[in-house]
Order: C-alpha cells, then sequence, then structure tokens
C-alpha cells in the first residue's frame, strides 16, 4: 500500500478510554476563586461547573461517534502526515465540489449540520455539492502532528493535493475561523482549480497608516470597536499559543477541566453544551491538545509571508457577535470580493443568527449563502 492510498477510517473510541476520562473528571482539583467574581478573571467557576458535570453525567459520547460514523471518512498521508476527512458525494450528477475547513477550538463536528442539505437539498432547484471535510493537521483525528511547520500555507497546499488525490478538477473552497485564513491561500496557491472561496470572516487588520482610518463608516468603527475589546480581554489564548504553547500544552492534555475550560473559552455561552463538549472532547480523545495549539505558533513563525492580494472571487457571510471584516482593510488583501454579507440579528423571522459557528448556529442561511454564491460563478 503507497502513502498516497485514501483508507477508510471510523471513530471508535475505547471505552478504557472513556472510563479514564470519567475517573479524572471525578478527581477534579477546582481553583479557588472569589465569591461573585463571575467571568471577571477568566472563565467563571459556574459554567465550568456545569460543563463538566454535563460532560460526567449527561453528555453522549456514542451518539458524537454515531454521527460521525454515519458519514463516509477516509485517512491518507499528505506531507508526512495522517489526514482525516469526511468525504460525501451528492446522488446528483451535477454537483460541484467543496472542501470545508474549521478551526480551532472546533473541529470537523462544525459542519455536520450542513451535510444534508448541501448534499442532498429537498429542492430540485437547489445546487447540490460534494463536500470534503477534513481535520486540521494536528487537530482531532489528523494528529498529533510529528513534525513542525504545520501552518495554514502549508495546510492549504495538503487541501490542494487532497483534492487533486480525490480526483477533482474543479472545486470551491469554504471555511471558518482558521479555515478563513486557509481558504483564501488555498485559492492563491490552486487558482487553476479553486472555483471561488467563500468565508465567514476575512481577517485583514488595519496596517497602522493614519489614513486608512479616514472615512470609515459607523459600522467600521463598531467593528473596530469590537476588535479592540477582543484584543485587550480575550486575546491571552493567541499570545500564549504563539509564543509558548508546549508550556500549555502540560495543563491541557493532563487535565480534561483543564482542556474545557481552555477551550470552552471560545464557545460563546449561547451555544448548547453538547456542541461545545463534543468539539472538546475530539481534542481530549485524541491527544491533539498540544499540536493543534501550535498551529498558532507556526503562524506566528513563518518565514514568509505573502505580499499580493488573492485573486480567486471571494465571498464573506458575517455573522452577529462574531468577528466582522471591514472592507477597506479586506480588499487590500484579497483583489476579487464579489459578494459581502453582513446578516442581521434576525433574519427573514429565523430568529438570532448569530455567532462564530455559523454552520451550526445558523445552518439555514450559511447554506443558502454557500448555494447562492457558488451558482453566481457559474
Amino acid at each position: 500500500m503507497t502513502g498516497t492510498a485514501i483508507r477508510p477510517f471510523r471513530v471508535e473510541i475505547p471505552q478504557t478510554a472513556l472510563d479514564d476520562l470519567a475517573a479524572r473528571l471525578d478527581r477534579t482539583i477546582w481553583p479557588a476563586d472569589l465569591p461573585g467574581a463571575g467571568d471577571t478573571y477568566g472563565m467563571s467557576t459556574d459554567r465550568v461547573r456545569t460543563l463538566a458535570e454535563r460532560w460526567r453525567n449527561g453528555f453522549d459520547w456514542r451518539a458524537v461517534e454515531a454521527r460521525l460514523n454515519a458519514h463516509p471518512q477516509f485517512v491518507t498521508e499528505i506531507d508526512g502526515e495522517q489526514i482525516h476527512f469526511l468525504h460525501v458525494r451528492s446522488s446528483r450528477p451535477d454537483a460541484t465540489a467543496l472542501v470545508l475547513t474549521h478551526g480551532w477550538p472546533g473541529s470537523v463536528l462544525e459542519y455536520l449540520d450542513v451535510i444534508t442539505p448541501l448534499t442532498e437539498p429537498t429542492d430540485p432547484s437547489s445546487p447540490a455539492f460534494h463536500l470534503v471535510i477534513p481535520s486540521l493537521p494536528g487537530f482531532g483525528f489528523s494528529g498529533p502532528t510529528r513534525s513542525a511547520g504545520w501552518n495554514h500555507e502549508r495546510t492549504a497546499r495538503a487541501w490542494a493535493e487532497l483534492m487533486n488525490r480525490l480526483g477533482y478538477d474543479s472545486y470551491g473552497a469554504v471555511g471558518n475561523d482558521a479555515g478563513s485564513m486557509i481558504a483564501p491561500v488555498l485559492g492563491r496557491l490552486d487558482r487553476e482549480h479553486v472555483l471561488g472561496v467563500h468565508v465567514t470572516q476575512l481577517f485583514s487588520f488595519p496596517s497602522g497608516d493614519p489614513a486608512e482610518f479616514a472615512g470609515l463608516t459607523d459600522a467600521d468603527q463598531a467593528a473596530l470597536g469590537h476588535l479592540q475589546w477582543f484584543y485587550e480581554n480575550k486575546f491571552s489564548f493567541n499570545q500564549v499559543h504563539s509564543q509558548q504553547p508546549q508550556t500549555l500544552a502540560f495543563g491541557l492534555a493532563d487535565s480534561p477541566v483543564g482542556l474545557l475550560a481552555w477551550n470552552a473559552q471560545l464557545f460563546d455561552e449561547s451555544l448548547d453544551a453538547d456542541f461545545v463538549l463534543g468539539n472538546v472532547a475530539v481534542y481530549w480523545f485524541t491527544g491533539t491538545a498540544a499540536s493543534a495549539i501550535r498551529f498558532y505558533w507556526e503562524d506566528a513563525h513563518a518565514d514568509q509571508q505573502p505580499t499580493e492580494p488573492t485573486t480567486a472571487p471571494t465571498a464573506v457571510a458575517m455573522f452577529p457577535g462574531d468577528f466582522q471584516s471591514i472592507r477597506r482593510f479586506a480588499e487590500r488583501d484579497h483583489a476579487n470580493i464579489v459578494r459581502w454579507t453582513a446578516y442581521e440579528s434576525d433574519v427573514e423571522g429565523r430568529g438570532d443568527v448569530g455567532g462564530h459557528y455559523a454552520a451550526h448556529q445558523a445552518t439555514d442561511v450559511l447554506v443558502t449563502d454557500i448555494r447562492e454564491f457558488f451558482t453566481s460563478l457559474r
């Protein structure tokens, strides 16, 4: 069997691992805190205790396994590492291929809700898609990685090889979080085959030139204000991951509650507990807490940064409560933005569509946006 072979894969965590997790949760040593402090100093004890109690006594990992194993999964070796991916083909002969990329602290679980509506739409006039949903190198079932250098550009190169290996001459790239960084790079590196790029964020920031701020709209000013608040209050994870990921990893690899608290800080409290716990459990059971956060160090220490804007047709769909891209900055880095949508908190009476995990929180809205964008490229 060659290194390029594509092998079937199933998620089958042994019962001994579940029993060990339960025992560790029972032995949790809780940190001292100040009465009534809430989340002033970081994750509140109340929230972490509530999630840990659910993890110990209510969360069903086997149900998560069953959801994953309901779809075809595979592994293949690319650039020396095992890459795990879901590959769900539509029954429609006119389907377009898409590669969907998650981020941290998410996983392939982010995209489970969009699989059926994208591959087998109930309306025959709606476009259909073949879906490739890989686990990032070093994340979940694609890890732990055994080699250094896995940043978003190397990952994009691996995705180009994966799509080629699967026989797709043309495909679209979809991403969230780190996936929103990888998808545009994939469009740059494999421009001959990438039809377009659809992301939920475009991470373009001010260059420092004061002229860039002249004439910004009120919405842009609000986005900058939110970015400044996030940087001042929630950005510690990025600093640690980019500077000393291995130091932090000792605690994350040894304590499930430590991993839960660290990862759950980036899951909004409006998310259902089982979605949060499912994603955290993927990291715990695969032992990938360390290799996943190294991704930030690799990006921060990359030898080269792109000097030219991307040129693939690009769409951004922004959701309330998430990072709000600023078009002036985004167009500096992406020369072919053809669709720019900022959703409000209520879309056509569907209720709150907010959040960073739109594929899970606002499935129908995101699916519609993806359909409309790739239909427009035909």
